[in-house]
Parts: C-alpha cells; structure tokens; sequence
C-alpha cells in the first residue's frame, strides 16, 4: 500500500517549520515512529517519526523548505 505522509501537528501554536534535514533517505526501509526528518518550528527542532513502516520512496520536501502543518513531505510504500 502506498501512504502519502503528511506533516503532523507539533504543538498548539506551530502552524510552519522550516526542513532542517532528512533523516532517512529514499530506498531506506522505515519503522513506524522511525525519525524522517528533523525541523525547525518558532521554538524548537523536533524530529518527526513515521507514522507507518515500508520503504521510503520519495521525499515530497527539500532542506530549507518552509512546510505547514498537514501538507506533504513523504511517500512510503508497506508490503
């Protein structure tokens, strides 16, 4: 099954972070509450894991990309 993972919601008042890097590269196999990538919001860096497990199979976002919460960032694919 092919999953479009969306960005979560990281506090009550971020609405837009800021890709600081990617933690898993396209081809990695992934563990649901496996670390994706690392963001910046107004506050804080926070990781954020995947909801799923599979292979990652594209990144939908880029290093320096501002994102909001909710939008696309990856796909992974489970068996």
């Amino acid at each position: 099954m092919r999953y479009t993972i969306k960005l979560p919601k990281l506090g009550d008042t971020t609405e837009l972070v800021v890709v600081l890097e990617w933690l898993a590269e396209v081809g990695d196999s992934v563990a649901a509450g496996d670390d994706l990538l690392r963001v910046e919001t107004d506050k804080v860096d926070s990781d954020v894991p995947s909801p799923v497990s599979g292979t990652l199979v594209e990144h939908l976002v880029a290093v320096d990309d501002e994102v909001d919460i909710g939008d696309p960032i990856a796909i992974i694919v489970s068996d």
